[in-house]
C-alpha cells in the first residue's frame, strides 16, 4: 500500500518500530484524517489491498468480540463456582 510505504519512509529513522511506536503513528495519522480523506485512500486501493484491509479489520474485530465474550464467560463462571454457604 502506497500510504504504508510513505509513512514507513518518513518515520523509519525516527521511531524504533515497536508496537507502541506503530500504534502512536497510526493513531496520530488517523486523527488528522477526515472521513473524506479516508474514503479517498480506500478508493485508490487495488483489489488485493482492499481485501487485505477488510480481512485485517474483520480478524481484529472478531478477536476483540471473542475476547470480550470469553472474559464475560470467565467472569460469570467464577461466580457460579462459588460456594455461598
Amino acid at each position: 500500500m502506497k500510504l504504508v510505504d510513505e509513512l514507513y519512509n518518513l518515520y523509519k529513522n525516527k521511531l524504533t518500530g515497536d508496537e507502541e511506536d506503530i500504534d502512536m503513528l497510526a493513531f496520530a495519522f488517523l486523527e488528522e484524517m477526515s472521513k473524506e480523506d479516508l474514503l479517498h485512500i480506500i478508493q485508490e486501493l487495488n483489489e488485493q489491498e482492499l481485501y487485505d484491509l477488510m480481512g485485517l479489520y474483520l480478524i481484529e474485530s472478531l478477536k476483540g468480540k471473542f475476547a470480550k465474550d470469553d472474559y464475560r464467560r470467565q467472569d460469570n463462571h467464577v461466580f457460579s463456582l462459588r460456594n455461598l454457604h
